[in-house]
């Protein structure tokens, strides 16, 4: 056996789109290569690009798959990072609104911040032993729900390959001609043609999705609930819970709006005299589509990459939204499976955090435990 690295990351280099049609069709190449590789990488640069150009014209994109371009996205809307991340083909490192303060409109901003320290307050009252640092954080994670998905303020690492930030681009164009023209919509579309116009240097011609598959976050149609060996679930969540939930890359989602706007409330002010100055508060920014608007969430995958899920956000250190839909989910699958070894194989995991899961170790306990990580407020 023998491995031989053909290309790696270079900090500072841009590949130009000549060398990585080059590069494609090498990888062509291999396909039907008498030789070895190194005669195949030595051959005339003329027959290489031949080949790759007839292999982008034929539609057979496969080859393009090997040319990967790390971005740096900056001042983008949480929204087209998340239609970005729904997507596989990707590796991604996104700047956090749970711990770090964000920029934000005028408007969102007196909300934001008034709403940060309420919360900071309301920590501190609840749970006394919580640090000031503590709870600014646990403030600003659920302050961010007033946040709009259209405000520019997420930066992003984004590792992709040269086919798919080229279909990508194309299913972009396709929803800007051919979306229906709703207030989500338009402003989608705005986002769309800024990014299209930013991506242009590694823009290639025939390089494009000819089934015009689409985004895959946007639902086409309703799904039923299923349970079994795989699983299709439907519930209300945020865009914030969403957001986080799209990091399971086994699983698939999609989302659909409420027939009239909903929001979410978050626990630790749910039930008190607050509650009804948050629904105002929030309501007020409804046509900004906040990160704390609900939606309708279509979640589908097989039972193993569920309980994957579980190792993940059954947990005092997950955002709490997640961690208690997560939950009940589990509770939902349970009810569906009794009485079969589907059923006996989630048990071990339904007891609760995942660190009570006898093959999960925890090597970075939280402040809650096992007994309070799924009965806190915050």
């Amino acid at each position: 056996m023998k491995t031989t690295i053909l290309a790696s990351t270079k900090v500072g280099y841009e590949m130009p789109k000549k060398e990585a049609i080059l590069f494609s069709g090498h990888e062509a190449g291999i396909c039907y290569m008498p030789d070895d590789i190194n005669t195949l990488f030595s051959e005339p640069e003329e027959k290489t690009l031949k080949r790759g150009n007839g292999t982008l014209n034929s539609g057979h994109h496969s080859v393009f798959g090997h040319i990967y371009y790390n971005y740096a996205f900056e001042e983008i809307p949480k929204i087209l990072a998340m239609v970005l991340n729904n997507e596989k083909v990707y590796n991604t490192s996104e700047k956090s609104a749970r711990y770090t303060k964000m920029k934000t409109s005028p408007k969102e901003d007196k909300l934001y911040l008034k709403w940060i320290d309420i919360f900071k307050e309301k920590i501190h009252e609840k749970y006394e032993s919580i640090d000031d640092k503590k709870a600014k954080k646990l403030a600003q994670e659920n302050a961010r729900y007033l946040i709009s998905v259209f405000t520019p303020a997420t930066t992003m690492g984004y590792t992709v390959d040269l086919r798919q930030m080229n279909y990508m681009i194309s299913w972009m164009n396709d929803f800007v001609e051919n979306s229906e023209n709703t207030e989500f919509n338009n402003r989608l579309k705005k986002v769309f043609k800024e990014f299209d116009s930013t991506v242009s240097e590694i823009k290639v011609d025939n390089l494009k999705d000819v089934r015009r598959t689409g985004f895959s976050l946007f639902a086409k149609r309703n799904r039923k609930e299923e349970w079994g060996e795989n699983y299709c679930t439907n519930y209300k969540g945020t865009f914030a819970e969403l957001a986080q939930a799209q990091r399971h890359r086994t699983l698939k989602y999609e989302f659909s709006f409420l027939e009239k706007p909903e929001f979410f409330v978050p626990y630790i002010i749910r039930g008190t005299e607050l509650e009804d100055e948050w629904i105002k508060d929030i309501s007020s920014l409804s046509d900004e589509f906040p990160q704390g608007m609900l939606v309708n969430i279509n979640e589908r995958g097989s039972i193993e990459d569920f309980v994957m899920k579980c190792k993940e956000r059954l947990c005092g250190y997950a955002q709490l939204e997640i961690a208690l839909q997560t939950k009940s989910t589990m509770d939902k699958y349970l009810q569906n499976v009794k009485g079969t070894e589907l059923y006996d194989y989630l048990l071990p995991y339904s007891k609760g955090a995942r660190c009570t899961f006898a093959d999960y170790k925890c090597t970075s306990p939280c402040m809650w435990g096992a007994k309070y990580a799924l009965d806190r407020l915050i």
